[in-house]
């Protein structure tokens, strides 16, 4: 008790008893990163601390990722999905059918608009296609040994505190069902290590002029005389130069610990936060290329979101039943392996694709209007002059 107090009131002390020096709240132990950079790799695992929590942890690769605890696994109850079984969504009239034609021909510059104020209407044949999709917000948290060159900055040791578990490190959430990484060092992992780059002394040899601060000159490749047997004035028939890369010192700084001769060598946190998305198109033989469905706008008619949703059961498309199933089983047995699951969503979208069967001069074409904004799909267009035929 008389120890625990002590500490309480003059703070960490190292082992002889001296009290450690504080951090400065306005300086960074680390130096900021730009997004996409990464801190270096840490030395040779023989040189790194056993943390524990952390035994896992490598030197280099993609990191170690960390399971969560079952405590956050579990998570909270489920509602049972209600979807709805009863919308109503009008067909598409001529009126619409020829604007849409109309309108699609007049945006290519090959096109005659002719056929499509000129046809005549055989048929309007709606399909009744759906796109389902079951998006899984996840969380992953890998550790990896990390380092920093040292300058005399704040080191974060295990003498001010047990480092904390990765899963009990404090993130701020991005939004829901948003892409996100956060790297960051883990509390009370740092300590300093001799660079095993120049063997603590701040400088290497330099690998252009093999350590001899000259090289082979240029003008006379060594020779120390021109073609003409002259004597190279370059080198003044030594055939050697000094070296520009070490100034001719045949050392170079390291830039490794950035001449220090010293590392902070640290554990850091990544976490990855990224919506895990599945799709299925079911749709009714319409014949359409499936690449165009993801031009085409759709008209949500279902949403189930939250911690874990059920497989829909009882929707008039069977294919919409399998495919939730599917989904849901596929996405709880490839992604609960590393991650955790914060969120589910799925939906159900109605995707309003109609053929129309038009006469022109004589001769019987069709097209389909696609998607909630009735863009045009027309492979086989009478008057056009090169294939701009896609949406």
């Amino acid at each position: 008790m008389e120890r625990q107090a002590l500490l309480s009131a003059t703070g960490p002390q190292d082992s002889y008893g001296a009290a450690l020096p504080q951090p400065d709240p306005a300086a960074s132990a680390f130096p900021e990163i730009s997004p996409g950079e990464e801190w270096a790799s840490a030395p040779p695992v023989d040189m790194l601390d056993d943390v524990a929590g952390y035994e896992g942890t490598i030197s280099g690769g993609e990191g170690s990722y960390i399971l969560p605890p079952s405590s956050i696994a579990e998570g909270a109850r489920r509602d049972e999905p209600h979807p709805q079984t009863a919308w109503s969504i009008p067909n598409i009239t001529e009126d619409v059918a020829r604007e849409a034609f109309i309108e699609f021909a007049s945006s290519k510059c090959c096109y005659s608009t002719s056929p499509a104020k000129e046809m005549i209407f055989r048929d309007l044949r709606p399909y009744n296609t759906y796109r389902y999709r079951l998006e899984s917000f996840t969380e992953s948290r890998s550790t990896e040994w990390k380092m920093v060159p040292y300058s005399g900055q704040f080191v974060d040791s295990n003498a001010y505190g047990i480092p904390p578990l990765p899963w009990n490190i404090i993130v701020e959430k991005p939004p829901m069902f948003q892409d996100h990484e956060e790297k960051i060092p883990v509390p009370h992992t740092s300590s300093i290590k001799g660079c095993h780059i120049c063997m603590t002394l701040g400088k290497v040899a330099c690998n252009k002029c093999t350590a001899t601060g000259q090289v082979q000159c240029w003008v006379c490749k060594g020779r120390g005389s021109r073609l003409s047997n002259d004597m190279c004035t370059h080198c003044n028939g030594f055939g050697l130069e000094r070296c520009t890369h070490c100034s001719g010192k045949g050392t170079r700084l390291c830039q490794m610990c950035k001449a220090s001769g010293q590392l902070m060598v640290f554990i850091q946190l990544t976490v990855k936060w990224k919506n895990n998305i599945y799709e299925k198109i079911a749709d009714q033989q319409s014949g359409l290329p499936l690449d165009l469905y993801n031009k085409m706008a759709g008209q949500n008619i279902f949403t189930d979101q939250q911690y874990r949703v059920y497989p829909i059961a009882g929707f008039p498309e069977s294919q919409i039943n399998q495919a939730s199933q599917l989904a849901i089983q596929k996405h709880q047995n490839e992604l609960m392996r590393t991650c955790h699951i914060i969120q589910q969503r799925q939906t159900i979208e109605f995707i309003p694709i109609t053929q129309v069967f038009y006469e022109w001069k004589g001769i019987e074409y069709n097209y389909f209007t696609c998607g909630t904004e009735n863009k045009v799909y027309a492979p086989d267009y009478p008057a056009k002059c090169c294939c701009c035929s896609i949406l």
